[in-house]
């Protein structure tokens, strides 16, 4: 049900109730487009399940480890979501991050170079790496499966060497240390979350208010009031926890505040969803992974935005990288291996991105990476073997998957897509 009433300009405006949105929201999800829901509900449940199980899963110190863990992964994961818009896949993510991050360790300790120097030289090695491997996919034509195993194995190598046959490289460096070690101090914390909060608000209300203006339909304030509502118990909840005593001796070392790492996964959680959601170039890439040829007679230059989807997908990689060696302290030839690019595809596709190109958000490699990292986390505190950690979390990802397809393929039935 909806109402109609008309502003000062003449203009109609509809305004949908609360029954009608969830109306709405329901035949969506019915249709086929159950985005990060699934996920969402996973992740509640695994929680209660190792809370219940064990006590210290809840606890500040145990809770502050799970951001700092699951940093590479999701980083790595939110650029992964930009290739996985146009149905293609980058398999040398985990070790593009491995050599960006030994990049960095190599100027600092072995040539001395401040963090300034550095970590830009990183990210660009991330950059050149994504655009080397965009070209060779849209220009060359080599399917990106090929052109990524490819890379994977060749960045594997290319660590070796850079480390001189797998030595390990520390560093010392205070700064690049303190990113997924530290904590802002309490009150900057209470500052950060109150700030989120009140941009949250602000931009809830303003589209609100921009639509009505142009007499476009509105999302009931009784909804915009419910997701400020839901998202200030999330932060303010979270905010509480992180800034309580965590150390075991504080007359040693105190460890209090939310750490450093948390508002740099928000801040590019913030611009990357920006970027999707309210760009030309954003509508673009969902364009090009919905029907690359449609794309193509529209105009759009699907080449150059196939390569720029890489150059982000291993820019991100290095910001991951850089937060694996200042967790760290160290790079080593197993820096981005191991189980880091399955877990960062995971996280992506158990967040809500489709394997099949066209559907996903940067939010989803957030909401994926938390689910990773209390699998990972809650089955280590229960006492579970790696092997069985790696069978629950496959399990977990096919049933991802096999969601994915479900609804995809009921969306096809109903029209909905």
């Amino acid at each position: 049900m909806t109402t109609t009433t008309t502003t000062a300009g003449g203009l109609k405006v509809v305004k949908p109730t609360v029954g009608s949105h969830i109306h709405d929201y329901w035949g969506r999800v019915r249709g086929g487009d159950l985005g990060s829901m699934p996920a969402v509900l996973g992740l509640i449940v695994l929680s209660l399940i190792f809370g219940i199980a064990r006590e210290t899963f809840f606890s500040p110190l145990n809770f502050a480890n799970l951001f700092t863990q699951s940093a590479q992964v999701v980083f790595i994961a939110m650029g992964l979501i930009f290739v996985l818009l146009l149905g293609e896949i980058d398999l040398s993510a985990g070790f593009a991050s491995g050599v960006c991050g030994a990049v960095m360790a190599i100027l600092l300790t072995n040539h001395g170079m401040a963090w300034y120097v550095a970590i830009p030289a990183a990210l660009v090695t991330g950059v050149v790496i994504g655009l080397v491997l965009g070209v060779l996919i849209a220009k060359v034509g080599i399917p990106s499966f090929v052109v990524t195993l490819a890379a994977f194995l060749g960045f594997q190598g290319l660590l070796l060497q850079l480390l001189g046959g797998g030595i390990n490289i520390s560093i010392r460096d205070e700064f690049v240390i303190s990113l997924n070690n530290n904590n802002i101090p309490v009150l900057w914390s209470w500052v950060l979350a109150v700030g989120v909060l009140a941009g949250y608000a602000l931009v809830q209300f303003s589209r609100v208010r921009s639509r009505a203006a142009r007499g476009l339909v509105t999302d009931p304030i009784g909804v915009v009031l419910l997701r400020i509502g839901g998202l200030a118990v999330l932060v303010l909840v979270t905010t509480a926890v992180l800034t309580q005593e965590r150390a075991v001796n504080p007359a040693i070392n105190s460890l209090k505040g939310v750490p450093i790492v948390v508002p740099i996964i928000v801040a590019f959680l913030i611009f990357w969803t920006f970027v999707l959601g309210r760009t030309t170039y954003g509508r673009h890439v969902y364009a090009v992974g919905g029907n690359t040829e449609a794309a193509r007679r529209a105009g759009i230059p699907v080449d150059r935005i196939r390569i720029s989807v890489f150059a982000i997908c291993s820019f991100m990689a290095a910001i991951g990288g850089i937060m694996a060696v200042s967790r760290a302290s160290s790079v080593d030839p197993n820096t981005g291996g191991s189980n880091i690019l399955l877990y960062s595809v995971g996280a992506a596709v158990i967040g809500g991105t489709s394997l099949f190109g066209g559907k996903g958000k940067v939010i989803n490699a957030v909401i994926g990476g938390a689910v990773i990292a209390v699998i990972d986390n809650g089955m280590g505190l229960m006492g579970f073997s790696s092997g069985q950690k790696y069978m629950f979390t496959g399990a977990i990802l096919l049933v991802a998957a096999s969601v994915d397809a479900l609804a995809r393929r009921r969306a096809s039935a109903t029209g909905t897509r």
